[in-house]
Protein backbone atom coordinates (compact mmCIF):
# COMPACT_ATOMS: atom_id res chain seq x y z
CA UNK A 1 0.00 0.00 0.00
CA UNK A 2 1.53 3.34 -1.04
CA UNK A 3 2.80 5.56 1.50
CA UNK A 4 1.06 8.92 1.81
CA UNK A 5 3.19 12.15 1.92
CA UNK A 6 1.59 15.79 1.84
CA UNK A 7 3.46 18.08 -0.18
CA UNK A 8 2.88 22.11 1.39
CA UNK A 9 3.76 25.16 0.20
CA UNK A 10 5.40 23.90 -3.52
CA UNK A 11 5.86 25.23 -6.22
CA UNK A 12 4.57 23.19 -9.30
CA UNK A 13 8.13 22.41 -10.77
CA UNK A 14 9.18 21.77 -7.63
CA UNK A 15 6.12 19.55 -6.31
CA UNK A 16 6.84 17.58 -9.56
CA UNK A 17 10.88 16.66 -8.72
CA UNK A 18 9.72 15.88 -5.37
CA UNK A 19 7.22 13.44 -6.70
CA UNK A 20 9.88 12.59 -9.28
CA UNK A 21 12.27 11.32 -6.96
CA UNK A 22 9.70 9.86 -4.72
CA UNK A 23 8.13 7.46 -6.92
CA UNK A 24 11.68 6.48 -8.18
CA UNK A 25 12.31 5.43 -4.71
CA UNK A 26 9.54 4.38 -2.39
CA UNK A 27 6.19 3.59 -3.21
CA UNK A 28 3.74 7.09 -2.65
CA UNK A 29 0.83 9.02 -2.89
CA UNK A 30 1.92 12.43 -3.01
CA UNK A 31 -1.06 15.03 -2.13
CA UNK A 32 -0.09 18.89 -2.51
CA UNK A 33 -1.63 21.33 0.07
CA UNK A 34 -0.98 25.08 -0.87
CA UNK A 35 -1.64 27.00 2.63
CA UNK A 36 -1.25 26.81 6.17
CA UNK A 37 -4.84 26.50 6.23
CA UNK A 38 -5.70 23.75 3.49
CA UNK A 39 -2.59 21.84 4.89
CA UNK A 40 -3.75 21.60 8.84
CA UNK A 41 -7.20 20.77 7.60
CA UNK A 42 -5.96 17.74 5.46
CA UNK A 43 -4.20 16.57 8.23
CA UNK A 44 -7.11 16.68 10.81
CA UNK A 45 -9.12 14.27 7.93
CA UNK A 46 -6.35 12.39 6.43
CA UNK A 47 -3.48 10.05 7.91
CA UNK A 48 -0.35 10.83 5.83
CA UNK A 49 3.36 9.07 6.79
CA UNK A 50 5.03 12.10 6.10
CA UNK A 51 4.20 16.09 5.90
CA UNK A 52 6.91 17.88 3.39
CA UNK A 53 6.92 21.94 4.33
CA UNK A 54 8.02 24.49 2.16
CA UNK A 55 10.33 27.17 3.83
CA UNK A 56 8.59 29.58 1.78
CA UNK A 57 4.85 28.48 0.75
CA UNK A 58 4.69 29.41 -3.20
CA UNK A 59 0.54 30.54 -2.55
CA UNK A 60 1.33 33.49 -0.69
CA UNK A 61 5.08 33.40 0.28
CA UNK A 62 4.34 32.73 4.35
CA UNK A 63 6.93 30.99 6.14
CA UNK A 64 7.30 27.39 6.70
CA UNK A 65 8.03 27.16 9.84
CA UNK A 66 4.52 28.63 10.93
CA UNK A 67 2.87 25.32 9.36
CA UNK A 68 5.63 23.15 11.27
CA UNK A 69 4.94 25.26 14.63
CA UNK A 70 1.53 24.75 14.24
CA UNK A 71 1.20 21.35 13.53
CA UNK A 72 3.68 20.45 16.67
CA UNK A 73 1.69 22.85 18.70
CA UNK A 74 -1.43 20.62 18.48
CA UNK A 75 -1.44 16.92 19.96
CA UNK A 76 -4.59 15.64 17.79
CA UNK A 77 -2.29 15.81 14.95
CA UNK A 78 1.64 16.38 15.79
CA UNK A 79 2.29 12.51 15.67
CA UNK A 80 2.89 12.46 11.79
CA UNK A 81 6.61 13.37 11.05
CA UNK A 82 7.38 16.56 9.05
CA UNK A 83 10.60 17.76 6.99
CA UNK A 84 11.12 20.94 6.15
CA UNK A 85 12.38 21.61 2.33
CA UNK A 86 14.72 23.95 1.96
CA UNK A 87 18.83 24.19 0.83
CA UNK A 88 19.60 26.48 3.93
CA UNK A 89 21.36 24.96 6.91
CA UNK A 90 19.97 27.60 9.52
CA UNK A 91 16.49 26.61 8.69
CA UNK A 92 16.60 23.11 8.96
CA UNK A 93 18.14 24.12 12.07
CA UNK A 94 15.48 26.00 13.43
CA UNK A 95 12.59 23.39 12.10
CA UNK A 96 14.07 20.68 14.13
CA UNK A 97 14.43 22.85 16.85
CA UNK A 98 10.50 23.45 16.60
CA UNK A 99 10.26 19.46 16.47
CA UNK A 100 10.95 18.34 12.87
CA UNK A 101 12.69 15.79 11.44
CA UNK A 102 16.34 16.45 9.62
CA UNK A 103 14.60 17.90 6.76
CA UNK A 104 16.24 18.24 3.16
CA UNK A 105 16.96 20.56 0.13
CA UNK A 106 15.90 20.54 -3.33
CA UNK A 107 19.81 20.19 -4.48
CA UNK A 108 19.74 16.92 -2.34
CA UNK A 109 16.55 15.50 -4.32
CA UNK A 110 19.49 13.86 -6.85
CA UNK A 111 21.75 12.40 -3.82
CA UNK A 112 20.80 8.77 -2.79
CA UNK A 113 21.90 9.36 0.75
CA UNK A 114 18.30 11.19 0.66
CA UNK A 115 16.53 7.82 -0.46
CA UNK A 116 18.12 6.43 2.70
CA UNK A 117 16.85 8.73 5.35
CA UNK A 118 13.60 8.43 3.85
CA UNK A 119 13.80 4.79 4.26
CA UNK A 120 12.36 5.64 7.58
CA UNK A 121 9.16 7.30 6.80
CA UNK A 122 8.42 5.80 3.35
CA UNK A 123 10.04 2.46 3.20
Amino acid sequence: MAKQVLSVGQCIPDDGSILRFLSSHFDVQVTRSPDKEDALSRIRTTRFDLILVNRKLDADYSEGMDVIKSIQADPDINTTPVMLVSNFADAQEKAVVAGAEQGFGKNDLGDSSLAERLQKFLG
